[in-house]
């Protein structure tokens, strides 16, 4: 521990919550109006940055070991083992270069995998740093907004509803603030912060914020007196070790996946070493044989590949705007079936206007400028949060509230405004209540209250009316004709506030004996993507539900312009106020209707839906910006935050849109979509070569004929000519249909009947018969006979098995052009659509040459160069695998279309 170090620790002496504000603001030598600049760059220098080690966090040592502890590299490692047990009981038989050859596989495929998954979390990482986590503070007096590192001892922190507490604080100022503590004291229940030390453990006073902490309602200000590691949750962290997340969906289907083959594998190897010793009593053979059939099996590029397709997928979403917390978090947006999504800046531009004031005067002409009264300049401008900013869309915040400031600019300044009558009390808005109030201090030394919210609250809490004439009671005529212009506000699609004042005696919160001053409709304008957006939508079985806190009638206008509707006959319309009377069954049964929009709904409300839909058995996908909407977002199969809203939300989502933009998530969906299809196609294109790979085994041990492919051709194939290939049908496109296929099964599996049916019941058995048919071509033309022995040093033998090997390759390229589609027929797409595929087919044929006619690699692989007829001898089968699953894809896409004509009917 440094001197410095050691002299800012001395600074923290445990009392911070027990010390007067005055002792406190001398011992980190700062004020109320926040440190200087200068200090602050010597204190970031002296003490180092607001951050925390992550303590808990594997090393990449660690990280690399335990790619070997899976079923694969168990079962090839117990293959390398027999291998040299092999040679050791038959010396220079060749099976030494089998058992290293196995070993140098383990450590390259494990090699490989790490170096994917450590490039993917670094990439991850840096998707992050794309939303780096800011504060704002008070220096020299002005508020600034910095980054949460940069934050030192001394500063002075603003808090707000949303924010995520950046270091330990003190606090010197709250309004109705409520803090989560769970991420420190594990308590549920969001806990009220008061100025005054309320017990002797400075973790239960709540006049203390803590680093890592959650603001829910309300705002304050506090004095930093801990950052990084000399905070709860740093002390926390260097005593405890985080330990690991939650399998994924995907994780568990490639475990299930990598055991199903394992488990397929290892019955085959033991049970034909039992056939073959009983068959040809020759225990050395039958070991090789075991060898074989466990090598043929596994899928050694499967792991690296999968990754791979995972961090490509998520590479592109961030490109589009959408980043993904979690690689496999991919996957799951591809199965979701219902949409959960806000109207304001998702479906909507949040570029937010006024577009028309209704008063006791009248209408007022927004767009000539027209003044309004003074008093409603003052509710708009002080019962509000939002602060004005040069930079566009010009206010930051509440985009509702921010439409309110840039209005009230046009006629006077906000910033004097607060100066003049400064806030004395905040009401912050509830969910609940539906309005926002505050207590402000006159010039003359009065008080007034400010109301601002939903017109049906507002005006059931007034008594009175401000018109041309004064001040005047609100009779029922009155009431009436304000709500008649707010609902013909609202059918234009406005967000409606109506605002009002009284005299204020106290600081206390008022309910009743407002005077109206008038509605506001604030206009915000459908994004011209999301009708196209909710259209796709629509064709790929997604249902969209708007869940909004607007008015009915607002939420019904955007939803008809954005295409969530087209018949009112179809729309199922709930309320907020409807949506808490009903039972669970009553519920379920109306979320069955084509269109639903919630409206006039609290955020808390947002969990209930989500719920609801779940145990329907829907995959919900739910959006959210506000703290509020984080339980909702968590229990959802699939989070989306909005790059714009708060701290908490972004935390709790497993995608994030740096857009907010609706048509992003669309996308994403197509992509995730688009991710388990290629996982399904490079499968089944890996697992068709594994026929060819094992019948050689099976057709040794039960007919007794010369080994047609050993295993260092099997590796070959494996390790070699099947990677690139692979991993180009990882980038490939989706197919023209993909957003036209109702959301797939939760439970559909990766290894799923019709994949093993295609690659081991169709293409497999073409690649064999091909192998075969060129290895006894070969046999024929060399005059060898049924039942000769043939030794693996026969010129004629290593020949024969260069043809089996040359003919499996040259149906794998056919395979893998077929393998581009699951059902559209491959010639949809253009031939240099996807030039990864070309550089596959380079690099097995590069690899066939070698493997053919080099001498070095001859000796290697046991081959001998053949003449180029027995390697066009596939041809014609390669032919015929292309053909014969064109037919299979026809098949399906009829299927396909009797099935949705029977829906439809």
């Amino acid at each position: 521990m440094s001197e410095r170090t050691g002299e800012y620790i001395g600074r923290i002496k445990g009392d911070e919550h027990q010390a007067s504000l005055d002792e406190l603001f001398e011992r980190f030598n700062s004020s109320y109006s926040g440190l200087k600049q200068e200090e602050v760059v010597r204190r970031l220098a002296e003490y180092g940055p607001n951050v925390l080690e992550d303590t808990g966090k594997e090393s990449p040592l660690h990280k690399y070991l335990k790619q070997f502890w899976n079923f694969f590299s168990i079962l090839l490692a117990v293959g390398s083992v027999l291998a040299f047990i092999a040679e050791w009981l038959s010396p220079g038989q060749g099976n030494i270069y089998i058992g290293i050859a196995l070993l140098v596989v383990v450590i390259l495929n494990s090699t490989f995998t790490f170096i994917q998954e450590y490039q993917a979390e670094k990439i991850m990482a840096s998707f992050r740093q794309l939303i780096p986590p800011k504060a704002k503070v008070l220096r020299n007096g002005k508020t600034e907004e910095i980054l949460a590192f940069e934050i030192v001892t001394g500063d002075v922190i603003l808090l707000e509803e949303g924010d995520k507490v950046p270091a330990d604080g003190r606090l010197i100022e709250e309004n109705s603030l409520k803090v989560d503590n769970s991420p420190i004291t594990g308590e549920a229940e969001p806990q009220l912060r008061s100025l005054r030390c309320t017990h002797p453990d400075i973790l239960e006073c709540r006049n203390m914020v803590f680093s890592g902490t959650l603001v829910q309602t309300g705002n304050g200000k506090a004095i930093v007196f801990g950052t990084g590691a000399n905070t709860q949750i740093g002390r926390l962290a260097i005593l405890t070790k985080r330990t690991s997340s939650v399998e994924t969906p995907l994780r568990k289907e490639l475990n299930s996946f990598i055991k199903v083959i394992s488990s397929i594998a290892i019955f085959l190897g033991i049970s034909f070493f039992f056939v073959g010793f009983f068959v040809q009593d020759t225990f050395l053979l039958n070991l090789i044989f075991a060898i074989g059939i466990i090598v043929a099996n596994v899928p050694e590029g499967l792991l690296p590949t999968v990754t791979l397709a995972l961090s490509l997928a998520s590479r592109r979403m961030a490109k589009r705007n959408a980043l993904i917390k979690q690689l496999e978090s991919v996957e799951t947006l591809g199965s979701t079936t219902v949409i959960c999504t806000d109207k304001t800046g998702t479906l909507t531009q949040n570029k937010m206007a006024v577009n028309s004031v209704f008063t006791g005067e009248g209408y007022l002409n927004v767009k000539e400028k027209q003044k309004p009264s003074e008093t409603l300049i003052r509710v708009a401008g002080l019962c509000n949060n939002s602060r004005i900013i040069e930079e566009p869309p010009g206010y930051k915040g509440d985009p509702t509230e921010g439409s309110l400031l840039v209005y009230v600019n046009q006629s006077n300044d906000e910033e004097k405004l607060k100066l003049v009558y400064p806030r004395l009390q905040e009401y912050p808005f509830d969910s609940k209540k539906e309005r926002m109030q505050v207590i402000c201090s006159t010039p003359v030394g009065t008080m007034e209250s400010y109301l601002k919210g939903a017109p049906e609250v507002v005006m059931n809490m007034c008594s009175q009316i401000l018109t041309a004439d004064g001040i005047l009671p609100l009779d029922e005529t009155s009431a009436e004709l304000i709500m008649n212009e707010h609902i013909s506000m609202a059918e234009s699609g406005e967000r409606v506030l109506a605002l009002a004042f009284r005299e204020a005696v106290d600081v206390r919160e008022y309910e009743n004996d407002f005077i109206f001053l008038g509605l506001v409709g604030v206009v915000d304008p459908p994004r011209p993507e999301a009708k196209e957006a909710i259209r796709r939508c629509h064709m790929a079985g997604i249902k969209v539900v708007m869940i909004t806190g607007d008015h009915p009638v607002t939420a019904t206008s955007i939803a008809r312009k954005v295409g969530l509707y087209d018949d009112e006959k179809e729309l199922e319309l709930i309320i907020g106020s409807e949506l808490a009377e009903l039972s669970s069954q009553e519920l379920a049964g109306r979320l069955k209707a084509p269109s639903i929009i919630f409206a006039r709904t609290s955020p808390v409300q947002k969990l209930k839906i989500v719920q609801a839909f779940q145990a329907a058995g829907e995959i919900v996908t739910m959006t959210g910006d506000g703290v509020n909407d984080a339980p909702a977002m968590k229990n959802a199969d699939m989070g989306v935050a909005m790059g714009s809203g708060t701290d908490v939300a972004r935390e709790a989502a497993d995608m994030v849109l740096l857009d907010d933009n609706f048509a992003t998530i669309v996308n994403a969906v197509e992509e995730g979509r688009n991710v388990f299809d290629n996982i399904k196609k490079f499968i089944a294109y890996i697992l068709t070569s594994n026929v060819p790979e094992i019948l050689p085994f099976i057709a040794f041990v039960l007919l007794a004929l010369p080994l047609p492919m050993n295993v260092q051709l099997i590796l070959a194939i494996d390790l070699g000519t099947d990677i690139l290939p692979a991993l180009a049908l990882a980038v490939e496109r989706g197919e023209g249909d993909i957003m036209h296929r109702s959301p797939r099964s939760k439970d559909e599996k990766l290894l799923t009947s019709q994949v093993l049916f295609t690659s081991y019941g169709i293409k497999g058995p073409i690649e064999a018969i091909a192998g075969f048919f060129c290895y006894f071509a070969v046999l024929r033309d060399g005059g060898w006979v049924f039942g000769q022995d043939l030794p693996f040093t026969d010129p004629l033998y290593m020949q024969a098995i260069t043809a089996f090997f040359a003919a499996v390759i040259v149906c794998q390229i056919a395979n893998v052009f077929t393998s581009r589609t699951r059902r559209q027929s491959v010639l949809t797409k253009g031939f240099f659509g996807n030039k990864m595929i070309l550089l596959g087919i380079a690099s097995e044929l590069t690899i066939l040459t070698f493997i053919v006619f080099n001498p070095l690699v001859n000796i290697v692989f046991n081959t001998a160069p053949i003449s180029m007829k027995y390697i066009l001898m596939a041809v014609p089968f390669a032919i015929i695998l292309l053909f014969v699953d064109e037919l299979r894809k026809l098949g399906v896409r009829k299927n396909v279309k009797i099935v949705r004509k029977l829906m439809e009917w």
